[in-house]
């Protein structure tokens, strides 16, 4: 991961993304790299070849606004990928990732009763969680990175019935939540260390991918209880770098609340 130059790294991984017959382009064996060439990006983006060149070796760090929404045209961008595109062009001051727990948050946690409930901080270290958490998944405890033990824990990789789901969802919403922020001494320690144990890991974050994190239906296999459906949902807490409450619950009256409901017991 190439902390001086976020941007070309994200120009380069996502035009390798695009095919060429989305963009009108004809395609064909004959090509020899994947995904766009460099010169097509800057003719469909209305730029000089040698102005793109500049951007994707991080010669060129102050592109326009205006350049950038042609880029991100071009790359068949969603809003989020885009304004990933346009904060990696201008660096913010880094905010240090929290290693305490927000005043207050701790409390509300253990209010929390009858479903599962967790902090955790923008690198998913998580921060404090309540007892029917735990019972879910041990990983489910402060001190515990999530995304190390989902790509690295066989017990997590067990629980996870939609595994594939989350390896995908938890490295896009990584980035989304790091931003400019890369050369992050914390995130380039785990980035580094899941890189060269998980061939998954690697690949994904190759890729570039941008997903705010957002609430969704999590499909388990817990060993104790069985099978069951849970649904997030995700709460950044204010005034915090991306410090963030998530609760799980259960569709009332079904066999995952009934589940639920033994493991709380």
């Amino acid at each position: 991961m190439d902390s001086t130059n976020a941007l070309g790294e994200f120009l380069r991984a996502r035009r390798e993304l695009v095919r060429p017959e989305v963009a009108g382009l004809p395609g064909g064996t004959g090509r020899r790299v994947a995904g766009l060439r460099r010169e097509e990006v800057a003719i469909l983006a209305g730029i000089s070849s040698d102005y793109y060149l500049r951007l994707e070796q991080g010669r060129d760090r102050n592109p326009s606004d205006q350049v950038l929404r042609a880029l991100a045209g071009v790359l068949r961008l969603d809003a989020d990928a885009t304004a990933y595109l346009l904060s990696v062009s201008r660096p913010a001051r880094r905010k240090a990732a929290s290693r305490r727990l927000p005043p207050g948050v701790g409390r509300l946690v253990d209010c929390v009763s009858g479903t599962p409930a967790y902090v955790q901080d923008k690198l998913t270290n998580v921060l404090a969680a309540n007892p029917l958490a735990t019972a879910l998944s041990p990983n489910y405890r402060p001190g515990v990175n999530l995304l190390r033990a989902v790509f690295l824990d066989p017990t997590e990789r067990a629980l996870r019935r939609d595994w594939t789901e989350t390896t995908a969802e938890g490295v896009a919403t990584l980035r989304s939540r790091v931003g400019p922020d890369v050369d992050d001494p914390r995130l380039q320690e785990l980035v580094g260390e899941l890189s060269v144990h998980s061939t998954r890991f690697r690949q994904l974050w190759a890729r570039h991918d941008v997903r705010p994190r957002a609430g969704r239906v999590h499909r388990l296999a817990h060993p104790a209880i069985g099978e069951l459906s849970l649904r997030s949902a995700k709460l950044t807490v204010d005034g915090t770098d991306a410090v963030t409450l998530v609760v799980f619950q259960a569709e009332p009256g079904s066999r995952s609340a009934e589940l639920l409901g033994r493991l709380a017991a």
